[in-house]
């Protein structure tokens, strides 16, 4: 309790240190605390701007508070640009731990000396993060040969500190949510909730590798990507082992050129990379910033991305799929009717909207930057402009969402680093089209069809007997005249004759739709 209640004061102490009561307790419509804003603020030099004080005031409190400004960058429709961005520039600079116990972490996780599970264990961490840190070693194996790997060791006693900051975040959120009716718009307590959920995500490592894992698997055949494989003898919840990656990290630009890569086109793969991820599999890797990213320049592997670090990972159901893909093609196609009529239809905003209204305010956000090359196009400007109008017509933003906009950003970053040229639009919106015909045509019938086939095998024999049991229970009944039993038999099969006929002219309704489709995109 004493150690809570110190924790406490220090943060306290750090908020006025940095100026923070300045930038939310003046908003507030309570005299007494206006006089207290005035008098902390005496002596302090504040010439900072307030999202760099908010950066610098996350950095004081520690990794968990870091970490928490960088779930929070994420929400832009919560804070003004100028903050979102200055905590996107929120990175782990962390101490790394002690090497003895790493070890100690990796003996208790296997029960077994670390000199009977590695050939070689590299005692100097090559990354340390707020979470875990990594260590390289080369790894027995059951055939005797050696492979080098990656050892990723959860930080000692994260738990209980994660328990006792998540704590104090929830009655700090309950404090500015009940002060002011801004601090009830920013939603605190479902922000941290929100982190709470990445954060305890994140401290279970066997999450992760199975991330990694299932993205190995996605990205398998196209040959855009490597991503690690996972031992699973050595994976824990505290320690995972992993192939050994090595590459040049997709910051180092001059490198990447010099080592003779096509930088250009490796900014149209991360495109790819990313509208894969998202529209194909509805599962994608949801932390690509640079940190997390290295280019190989093995002569097999030439100019593929190397993705790190699996944490965090999107997905998205098969409606927010086709919902997604439809906004961006009517985008894409200036249909801002369209957009606005999705917005609708999805529930988003409330049914009473008028199409014209919203689909004007659409347009006005969108249509000053398209024909544009990306470094005239800032993506976070227009995401903001686009929840500013939102919030005038009273959009309910989705959850699930959040994270495709903070990877959409990443990706925004990449390409603006690699090739500010690069059209965003332009490079996505084949990949789109064509994800739509897919949607829309007989394959994808035929593949619903394939899923369902198991079911549909064992309702088939039954439906004969079904039948004969249906029309047997029309004789019986003594109370019916003959007339009203033909009559139901002739409703039968006219039913019948309505789902044979109906099926066929379903079929040939979608290969009608699938050459309307291809002649409108082509």
């Amino acid at each position: 309790m004493t150690r809570r209640l110190f924790r406490g004061v220090f943060i306290v102490w750090v908020m006025l240190r940095y100026g923070l009561d300045e930038l939310f307790l003046t908003s507030f419509q309570k005299p007494w605390l206006h006089a207290i804003a005035r008098i902390v603020s005496v002596g302090r030099k504040l010439d900072a701007p307030r999202g760099q004080r908010i950066r610098e005031a996350l950095e004081r409190l520690g990794p968990i508070f870091v970490k928490f400004g960088q779930v929070l960058s994420t929400r832009r429709d919560l804070m003004p640009l100028d903050i979102a961005d200055e905590l996107a520039r929120l990175q782990d600079r962390v101490p790394p731990f002690s090497s003895d116990v790493a070890i100690a972490s990796i003996e208790r996780a296997f029960n077994k000396k670390v000199e009977d599970i590695f050939v070689s264990f590299d005692r100097e961490p090559i990354a340390s993060a707020s979470i875990a840190q990594v260590h390289f070693a080369v790894l027995k194996n059951r055939t005797g040969e050696s492979r080098e790997v990656a050892v990723k060791v959860l930080r000692p006693g994260m738990l209980t500190a994660i328990e006792k900051d998540l704590s104090l975040m929830r009655m700090m959120a309950g404090w500015v949510e009940g002060l002011s009716d801004d601090g009830k718009r920013l939603k605190p307590r479902e922000v941290v909730a929100e982190f709470d959920k990445y954060l305890h995500d994140e401290l279970d490592l066997v999450r992760e590798a199975s991330s990694a894992a299932q993205l190995r698997r996605n990205m398998t055949g196209l040959d855009l990507v490597l991503i690690p494989e996972m031992f699973w003898d050595y994976c824990a919840t505290e320690v995972i082992v992993m192939e050994r990656m090595t590459g040049i990290p997709i910051s180092q630009v001059e490198r990447l050129r010099a080592a003779g890569v096509d930088i250009p086109k490796l900014a149209r793969d991360g495109v790819t990379i990313f509208f894969t991820q998202v529209f194909r599999d509805g599962f994608f890797h949801a932390d690509m910033h640079p940190g997390n990213i290295q280019v190989s320049v093995a002569p097999a592997t030439f100019g593929r991305y190397i993705s790190l670090d699996f944490g965090i990972v999107g997905t998205l159901t098969e409606t927010d799929k086709e919902y997604l893909a439809q906004n961006f093609t009517a985008f894409f196609r200036r249909d801002y009717k369209r957009v606005a009529e999705l917005h609708i239809e999805s529930g988003w905003v409330p049914a009473a909207t008028r199409v014209d209204e919203l689909e004007s305010a659409i347009r006005s956000v969108c249509e000053p930057y398209f024909d544009r090359p990306l470094k005239e196009i800032s993506l976070g400007l227009v995401l903001m402009r686009l929840f500013q109008t939102s919030r005038r017509f009273h959009v309910e933003i989705q959850p699930q969402l959040v994270l495709l906009q903070k990877t959409l950003l990443n990706i925004e970053g990449l390409g603006r680093q690699l090739d500010p040229d690069l059209d965003l639009w332009a490079t996505a919106k084949p990949f789109l089209e064509k994800w739509m015909i897919d949607q829309l045509g007989p394959k994808k019938l035929l593949d619903q069809l394939r899923n369902e086939a198991p079911r549909y095998a064992k309702l088939l024999p039954e439906l004969p007997r079904l039948l004969v049991d249906f029309l047997q229970r029309g004789q019986s009944g003594s109370d019916r005249a003959l007339g009203e039993l033909l009559a139901e038999q002739k409703r039968t099969n006219r039913l019948l004759q309505g789902l044979v006929y109906g099926g066929v002219g379903f079929v040939l309704g979608l290969v009608a739709m699938q050459l309307i489709v291809r002649v409108r995109v082509f």
